[in-house]
């Protein structure tokens, strides 16, 4: 996009994409506005499917964990696709938009493979990926106030719902949602349109550009998995600590249990625990820790592996996740890595970091 340019964006390669990782003030400072006022983030790059067909609740299901055939439309649901061995293929994001449709929006690095399977995998549906669509995601405490004052209906939106409305007379798709555990939107238009919703947002006082290394360090904070991080196709829902996004109705003992791929694992895996599981870590000091490097405890031994790391802006120094040993994941436990041949040291810690500030009403 030409306003990244403009802006004086930091370009990187990300997911087959140019994308803005910083602007001129810099990740901290981006990051801070986000928590205090609103940023704007480019977000284009995510997959924006729309599926079609008969009983498409019900197909849906025999693939994703969730009660879409309960949820109401312009309604949004956090969900996961698995594979046979209770793994994640992908996290999205799946709304009803009503009369037969959902919209899915995937993960930018999957969202070809996850198009080829879904389509594989319900034949008897319509999967249509819509290359010429544009996401920006306006976050943070003014995010709503903003919208009110640009006349949007969206300022009235609960967290994930969703609305079709205007923005300075251009069709937008908007929901209550995003991924830095701050309230806001995401706002889905014409690809044609982006640069004039994007200078239409950025000209008002409260918003500011924000680039993906913001992005992930809000994230973090909020304890918010990434795919390719916390998430991958040998993580199970249950190893990552997402029990709450298997819907009750599709439990065990629900209403409609299983019919999902690995249901038997994560049913297992609910009722009899995990051999690792995901936690957050604040690192003692300010030398930073990298994904990949393995977690000792006190005594040297092997206990997990970090899986994200940034510095934390909100938490006041460096912060990570990992997977540890369920008895190495108690609040307050010391854990360490070697960094260039020197130990560092690490306290498991609550998650989120940050309160969620989500708009519920």
């Amino acid at each position: 996009m030409a306003v990244h340019q403009v802006l004086g964006a930091k370009m990187v390669p990300f997911a087959g994409y140019s994308m803005p990782i910083s602007y001129p003030s810099g990740i901290i400072a981006e990051h801070n506005h986000t928590r205090l006022q609103a940023g704007l983030f480019d977000v284009s790059h995510m997959g924006q499917i729309t599926v079609t067909g008969a009983e498409v609740a019900a197909q849906l299901e025999s693939l994703i964990p969730n009660d879409f055939l309960g949820l109401q439309a312009m309604h949004s649901s956090y969900a996961l696709l698995t594979n046979e061995s209770g793994g994640v293929r992908d996290d999205l994001i799946a709304t009803n938009l009503g009369d037969g449709r959902f919209s899915l929006v995937v993960n930018a690095g999957n969202k070809h493979e996850d198009l080829a399977y879904l389509r594989s995998s319900l034949p008897d549906l319509t999967f249509e990926l819509h290359e010429d669509r544009a996401l920006l995601a306006l976050q943070g405490p003014e995010s709503r106030a903003l919208m009110g004052r640009l006349g949007s209906a969206a300022a009235g939106l609960v967290f994930m719902t969703a609305i079709e409305d205007q923005i300075d007379g251009i069709n937008v798709f908007i929901t209550c949602s995003g991924y830095t555990g701050e309230d806001g939107f995401e706002i889905s238009m014409a690809a044609s349109s982006a640069c004039d919703v994007a200078k239409r947002l950025l000209a008002e006082p409260e918003v500011e550009a924000i680039g993906l290394g913001a992005r992930d360090s809000l994230r973090l904070e909020a304890g918010l998995c990434l795919h390719g991080h916390e998430l991958s196709p040998a993580t199970t829902p249950v190893e990552a600590g997402l029990n709450w996004a298997i819907s009750k109705e599709r439990r065990e003992h629900g209403s409609r249990p299983g019919g999902y791929p690995g249901s038997t694992i994560i049913n297992q895996q609910m009722a009899e625990g995990t051999a690792r599981k995901r936690v957050g870590l604040k690192v003692q000091g300010r030398r930073p820790v990298r994904a990949g490097e393995t977690l000792l405890d006190s005594a040297g031994n092997t206990v997990g592996v970090l899986c994200s790391d940034a510095f934390g802006a909100s938490v006041g120094g460096p912060v990570a996740m990992g997977f540890v040993q369920p008895d190495c994941a108690v609040v307050g436990t010391e854990l360490h890595v070697t960094v260039r041949g020197k130990l560092v040291d690490l306290t498991v810690i609550k998650l989120p970091m940050v309160p969620h500030r989500y708009y519920r009403g």
